[in-house]
């Protein structure tokens, strides 16, 4: 697993992030380094998914990235379901293929890249995952992303989102970001880094609050939704199709 190390040093004019080459390359460790109990997340991931997929249906990875979510459940899901992954990176899905290749994964599956603010076409789907991906879809296009993943879920089927969010009371926000940012200070990131890629995310990274987001689940279909992690600011909510 490559080093992140893709803000270390200092850029004259930051630019808006982009999940490209020198990304993809160290994103494992970026992501483990940045988000508050990603193993612990991408475990009760694996759980909530096994406990929901349903023989002879699809689960689908939306953003799937380098397939860290896709690679945990695996562990838990019978082992006929298919799986898809979709990312507007095939940067990212190579190394998805990459890493399937090297454990040598054998559960079908099928990678497709997909640009998800044009919309998506899900079937016969009894779990979707959105981890940290509906935060990087720009907000004019979001509605319409959860209405069709909606509409792809068989009855009973379920989406579990991972988001970083806002505080409800903006009071909290500025308590929580300094947290988060501390966190980053203990996984060894500089001053410099932090502050660059904060830059790079202003414009792309657009998080709601945990109230809008459980609003957006309800207002396109979804029965019943509850919070399964919550850590400042990032939260992970699972949501029933009925």
């Amino acid at each position: 697993m490559g080093k992140d190390q893709v803000f270390r040093d200092e850029i004259e004019k930051v630019s808006d992030f982009k999940f490209g080459a020198n990304v993809a390359s160290v994103f494992d460790d970026m992501v483990n380094r940045s988000v508050p109990f990603y193993g612990e997340i991408q475990r009760m991931l694996a759980e909530l998914a096994a406990d929901h997929a349903r023989e002879g249906s699809f689960v689908y990875d939306l953003g799937c990235s380098t397939g860290t979510t896709m690679i945990g459940m695996d562990t838990l899901v019978e082992k006929s379901i298919r799986f898809i992954g979709l990312d507007d990176s095939q940067e990212m899905l190579d190394k998805c293929k990459a890493k399937f290749d090297e454990i040598k994964f054998e559960r079908p599956y099928e990678l497709r890249c997909t640009d998800l603010s044009e919309g998506v076409e899900i079937h016969n789907a009894s779990v979707v995952v959105l981890c940290l991906t509906l935060q990087f879809v720009r907000p004019i296009y979001r509605e319409k992303l959860v209405q069709d993943i909606c509409k792809g879920l068989n009855p009973g089927g379920v989406l579990i989102l991972v988001e970083k969010i806002l505080a409800e009371e903006s009071d909290f926000n500025r308590d929580f970001i300094n947290y988060y940012y501390n966190y980053k200070r203990r996984n060894q990131y500089s001053e410099l880094e932090i502050s660059q890629k904060r830059e790079a995310l202003e414009n792309v990274l657009v998080p709601y609050k945990l109230s809008e987001n459980i609003s957006l689940l309800r207002d396109q279909g979804f029965a019943s939704c509850e919070v399964f992690f919550k850590w400042y600011n990032f939260v992970g909510l699972v949501a029933v199709k009925r």
